[in-house]
């Protein structure tokens, strides 16, 4: 048996030597979901290994298994089953990024950071065998262009999809978090991830003061007095302040108020669709009774 088989088998590796993968941008969530893997691990145990790297100061990095691995803890186990795989920086990268976006429940803001991490990668080794003097290697101008098709046909998106999702990555933090709960809707931020980062937190005060969630009409809009150099704090409170064509016959309910009644990993779909179905019960309960 070769060293690479043996470094290929799964061993039984103590949790308290394996440390999270720098910028994870997946979370780790305590919700009901985690609460299923670890009564199914207290019962069957870890049935699928985690991939972990060893780190040159010692010990392990986790890169694929961050979710198993905080439910054996929870479980109560030491040791985690896991393949123990020499990495470089950029494989480990492609390889956390290709297991985890299997998820059902993926948020914007994770797909995003996901997907611009594992661009970074794949630019960085298309450097890496250029400077090796590898005549299939893409040329300076075509690189980005290069990585961005590897990312988006490994996710199964289009080249445009995976460009407008990392367009959210040059979203301020407090911007993110509202797109994060839904408070403001992904076409809009895309748009208005080409603010300035001090125009996106005049943007904030704008939708603050009017109570406004952004159409994509006002976004828009505001990325274009951006370009202008006329993207005013007033200009931002009249945009905001605007009353939409739809609202008088719109029943708005906020996520913040709605997310204490839902599993912490639920993105707005699913609770829509779960408001729907509980509606539609409700409407056949009522039919039945009327027929009474």
């Amino acid at each position: 048996m070769t060293k690479e088989e043996i470094k290929e088998q799964v061993q039984q590796i103590p949790i308290s030597e394996i440390r999270p993968f720098k910028n994870h941008p997946f979370k780790v969530l305590d919700d009901e979901l985690m609460q299923q893997t670890v009564e199914s691990i207290k019962q069957a145990g870890v049935l699928n290994p985690t991939i972990i790297r060893p780190v040159p100061e010692g010990g392990y990095e986790m890169v694929a298994g961050h979710r198993r691995q905080h439910a054996a803890e929870l479980a109560g186990l030491d040791t985690i089953p896991a393949i123990v795989r020499n990495l470089s920086d950029d494989e480990a990268v492609i390889l956390m990024v290709d297991s985890n976006l299997q998820r059902e429940t993926i948020t914007p803001m994770e797909r995003a950071q996901a997907y611009k991490m594992k661009l970074e990668a794949l630019k960085h080794q298309g450097k890496r065998i250029e400077v090796q003097g590898d005549a299939t290697s893409p040329q300076i101008g075509e690189k980005s262009s290069w990585a961005v098709s590897i990312v988006a046909n490994d996710a199964g998106a289009s080249r445009s999809q995976v460009q407008r999702f990392i367009r959210l990555t040059e979203l301020i933090p407090e911007v993110q978090e509202k797109v994060e709960s839904g408070e403001v809707a992904f076409s809009p931020a895309v748009e208005l991830s080409f603010l300035s980062h001090e125009e996106q937190k005049q943007f904030l005060d704008a939708m603050d003061y009017s109570q406004n969630t952004p159409s994509l009409s006002q976004a828009q809009r505001l990325k274009k007095l951006s370009r202008e150099g006329k993207c005013t704090q007033e200009a931002m409170y009249s945009i905001m302040s605007e009353e939409k064509k739809d609202e008088l016959d719109r029943v708005t309910l906020r996520t913040d108020v709605l997310r204490k009644y839902f599993p912490r990993n639920y993105t707005p779909i699913q609770m829509q669709n779960t408001i729907i179905k509980l509606l539609e019960q409700w409407q056949k309960k009522r039919q039945r009774q009327n027929e009474r």
